[in-house]
């Protein structure tokens, strides 16, 4: 039997068949304990007792059995009822580590997480173009290895890595349809980057990971039925109906950006013609930005050269317009009127009380929400319409990244139950 102390909560199955049946069921009592306080955050004995329907005196002991892996701690004392305050206990910083990568069309950005959401490393940005080969999973191994050893943490406590990236991304196979795909017929994504890490690895649509991040630090938290909106380079959904995510049958849901838009519109990359994003998302103020110049608009942004105008990003232009630029403003009022048109259908579908718009046109702040809202003010019905609130998300560019890492620790936790189970 193995009843050394457990120093980390992520075990492989040949440690858990060295368990006696007793050891191997405090272990699974143990993992529980930490997901519960993970998502609830710090909890007193006679509530953890009860989550676990354990006596009193077999849940203390487990607190102190965690305390002294050096996975828990006290946390101050909860609220009293009549009697003394009872002890709280919480996870210990750094009890173990998430590495969390955002990836996006043309460029990633990385960060490494502690039990506590402490953010150790910042976020890290590098210049990586995502591409529609798995290949690339060696580059990006290389500058997560290079983060890991910088950053100096104990690398045999990092538990997992969550990944968060654009694209038709099925959760449940590991696999992303759009991006570093290598084939039905070979090993999904995540297998290629557990094989890679030699770390369980979950992957999740960009959207989705900001939504979950708005729900459990944002402004939707505790609310049931809000719509996420992420508008950066292209246009995705997060839906939150009755206070749970909503995937759909291959996890696919919030392909907003791809809805028909235009009638024998423009090509989108998706192979489709009229999508909603080739004329509204960062992808379409770009090549609006861009066409503009070249004809002649007067705008500060004809000062960049050719090669810069030829590159040109969404970032630039939101810059301008908040610089006060005439023409910057109007073209970000033209997206405007046009995503308000696209979440005018979304109100009357859904019917939500919040709508949270995020990603970097956010940062345009009134020069897109304005003529966002005049536009839902066109389309939509008044009785529906009154009841949203239309916001600016508050966790900004870094939500997806936020959302990835409780993504990830839940998935790793329920792993790891499974296993114990």
């Amino acid at each position: 039997m193995n009843s050394s102390p457990l120093k980390s909560i992520l075990v492989d199955k040949t440690y858990l068949d060295e368990l006696s049946n007793i050891e191997r069921k405090k272990y699974l009592q143990k993992v529980k304990f930490i997901k519960y306080i993970h998502a609830e955050g710090p909890q007193s004995n006679a509530s953890l007792s009860n989550f676990l329907n354990l006596s009193l005196p077999t849940s203390i002991t487990l607190i102190n059995e965690l305390i002294e892996e050096d996975l828990i701690e006290r946390k101050g004392r909860g609220e009293s009822v009549g009697g003394r305050k009872p002890d709280l206990y919480a996870l210990k910083d750094n009890s173990f580590y998430i590495l969390s990568i955002d990836m996006e069309r043309f460029k990633i950005k990385m960060a490494i997480f502690d039990s506590n959401n402490n953010n150790i490393t910042g976020v890290q940005s590098f210049t990586f173009p995502i591409t529609q080969e798995v290949t690339a999973v060696n580059q990006l191994y290389n500058i997560a290895q290079d983060l890991m050893k910088a950053s100096k943490i104990d690398q045999s406590k990092l538990i997992g890595i969550g990944v968060d990236m654009p694209g038709l991304v099925d959760t449940a196979l590991g696999e992303n349809y759009t991006y570093l795909f290598s084939g039905k017929e070979s090993k999904s994504l995540k297998d290629t980057l557990e094989e890679k890490f030699n770390k369980p690895v979950f992957i999740q649509n960009d959207v989705k990971s900001a939504t979950l991040a708005e729900s459990r630090f944002g402004l939707a938290n505790n609310k049931k039925d809000v719509l996420v909106l992420l508008m950066d380079w292209g246009v995705g959904l997060g839906v939150i109906m009755g206070g749970k995510l909503q995937n759909g049958t291959s996890g696919f849901s919030g392909e907003f950006g791809h809805i028909p838009f235009v009638e024998d519109g423009a090509l989108c990359y998706c192979g489709k013609r009229g999508c909603l994003e080739t004329v509204a998302s960062g992808i379409a103020l770009a090549k609006m930005a861009k066409e503009g110049i070249k004809s002649g608009q007067n705008s500060i942004l004809d000062k960049l050269s050719d090669q810069e105008i030829d590159k040109i990003e969404p970032q630039l232009v939101i810059d301008a317009a908040n610089r006060g630029d005439q023409y910057a403003i109007s073209i970000l009022a033209d997206i405007g009127i046009k995503l308000g048109r696209g979440i005018a259908i979304l109100i009357q579908l859904f019917n939500p009380e919040l709508i949270i718009l995020g990603g970097k046109m956010a940062e345009a702040k009134q020069y897109i929400t304005i003529p966002i809202q005049q536009s839902i003010n066109t389309y939509c019905m008044t009785q529906m319409r009154e009841k949203v609130d239309v916001v600016l998300s508050k966790l900004g560019q870094d939500a997806a990244i936020m959302g990835t890492v409780g993504y990830a620790i839940e998935k790793i936790l329920d792993q790891q139950i499974l296993l114990a189970s």
